[in-house]
């Protein structure tokens, strides 16, 4: 598979098979993922890998803590405008669509959404996080990584999804976790195979026409 490929291929899977991902696998890909690029060579991300054991144990963990809290940073900027608004709207329309959930079946929806805390099945996942002291441009080095991880995966022939979802569960996660109160919580990954009979993992999100978003300087 070369790089376009699996920039195409890769997609935000919602439905996992329970089939194991060895720690081997998941090593490998943190190693190579660690080459994306970092501004200063700083490598400001800090991961925690679930898998096995541990992601049964962190499931139990779970039952155990707050649904939700307040998220340590706005996952959405307040106010979104256009078209940023509309590109939001219509993901989600699309995949409640595929997921034969009416816009009025509110219960519905939020039993969806809370499968975010199950990651969708994953036998496997990681947590992302940052050191505080860092800005955006090492927020930018940390999306890189990301990218760069699950375009591996995506050549190993597993899927992903990242899920911002855990910013509101963070105390639960880094009391699990054991992360120092000096790093917070970006984002998990969840890890796995993809299930080929799920209607929702058909969704791909569309992507605005070139000409409305880059323009060539004369």
């Amino acid at each position: 598979m070369d790089v376009v490929d699996a920039v195409h291929r890769r997609i935000s899977v919602r439905s996992f098979l329970p089939d194991a991902v060895s720690d081997d696998t998941l090593r490998a890909l943190l190693a190579d993922a660690s080459f994306a690029p970092s501004g200063g060579n700083v490598q400001p991300w800090r991961i925690y890998v679930l898998n096995g054991d541990s992601m049964a144990r962190f499931r139990a963990h779970l039952t155990t803590q707050p649904p939700v809290e307040a998220p340590e940073y706005e996952i959405y900027p307040k106010g979104l405008t256009e078209p940023y608004r509309t590109n939001r709207f219509t993901i989600g329309e699309q995949m409640y669509a595929k997921l034969g959930i009416p816009r009025d079946d509110k219960p519905a929806r939020l039993q969806q959404f809370a499968r975010n805390g199950d990651f969708f099945g994953a036998p496997a996942a990681l947590f992302c996080y940052v050191d505080r002291q860092m800005g955006p441009p090492q927020w930018s080095d940390l999306g890189m990584f990301l990218q760069t991880f699950m375009l591996l995966a995506t050549e190993r022939g597993l899927s992903t999804c990242a899920q911002e979802y855990w910013s509101v569960r963070h105390g639960a996660v880094s009391s699990f976790v054991g992360a120092p109160e000096e790093e917070m919580l970006f984002c998990g990954v969840a890890i796995g195979y993809a299930d080929p009979e799920a209607p929702v993992n058909t969704l791909r999100s569309e992507r605005m026409p070139l000409g409305q978003w880059a323009r060539f300087v004369e």
